[in-house]
């Protein structure tokens, strides 16, 4: 079965703006999908943000293996309700991949839970992206560095939490540097920050970033079950215990009464 994935983009840029559009004519979201479609074992399609519920109702969300997720200009018009659904099926085992400034989206912030912050100048720098971790899967086929030639420059600090693995460091023609490219698990769910990605460059056209993409998908991909009891939290009851005991003391809860949130 392939891995299906489904790439989220506001699509607001490209109909508002002619530089943009003139990039990515069909969106963001298209051009990603149409190279993550290159490989065999992905299944990509596209929600937007005006699309009802997001694109994204809880019957899609059930068949979706991993989520990319684009956003900028309209974060807040992110429905708290689809953000729940998101977070719950990433811990259910649903893969992440945050692209660019979805460091600042509400699902990215909600699974970090920091304020995600960093420096930010529009100048149309060079950046290089080094590979610091040349054994990571999302870096297969990348070589020592990934050069774009114009691009958004992040800097640090970028306030996130410590990664499980950092994949890329970027350095920038302005002599910044950024964590560029992190891995997290959250739940049964793994999560992908992947920095590069302005709207007013090319960059999703670039075929080394495409590799890098279609690899996330692949590392992010969990092939088990999802573990749909992942947020309860049950009261269980002394007779159900693998060994036999007795109660002792005093109770706040009733037996099969649900505790305190």
């Amino acid at each position: 079965m392939p891995i299906r994935t489904v790439v989220w983009n506001e699509f607001l840029h490209e109909n508002e703006n002619e530089a943009v559009r003139s990039i990515y004519p069909h969106g963001i979201h298209r051009t990603i999908a149409d190279a993550l479609g290159e490989d065999p074992e992905i299944e990509a399609s596209t929600a937007t943000l005006e699309e009802p519920e997001h694109g994204l109702p809880q019957s899609r969300l059930d068949e979706t293996d991993v989520l990319v997720w684009w956003g900028h200009k309209a974060h807040g018009r992110v429905a708290d309700e689809i953000v729940d659904r998101v977070q719950q099926r990433v811990n259910e085992g649903m893969g992440l991949v945050v692209l660019h400034s979805g460091h600042f989206s509400k699902i990215f912030k909600r699974m970090m839970g920091t304020p995600c912050s960093l420096r930010w100048r529009e100048a149309g720098e060079r950046e290089r992206l080094w590979v610091i971790n040349p054994s990571h899967p999302i870096a297969r086929g990348i070589d020592k560095a990934i050069e774009l030639p114009n691009s958004e420059m992040y800097g640090e600090p970028f306030l996130v939490p410590e990664p499980l693995e950092t994949v890329f460091v970027s350095w920038f023609e302005g002599g910044e540097v950024f964590r560029s490219g992190l891995t997290y698990q959250r739940g049964a769910g793994r999560i992908f920050y992947f920095e590069p990605g302005h709207e007013t460059y090319p960059i999703y056209h670039d075929r080394q970033v495409q590799a890098v993409l279609r690899n996330a998908v692949r590392w992010a991909y969990n092939p088990a079950q999802p573990w749909k009891d992942v947020s309860n939290a049950p009261n269980v009851p002394i007779e159900a215990a693998r060994e036999r005991i007795m109660k002792k003391g005093l109770s706040l809860h009733q037996a099969g009464e649900e505790g305190f949130r």
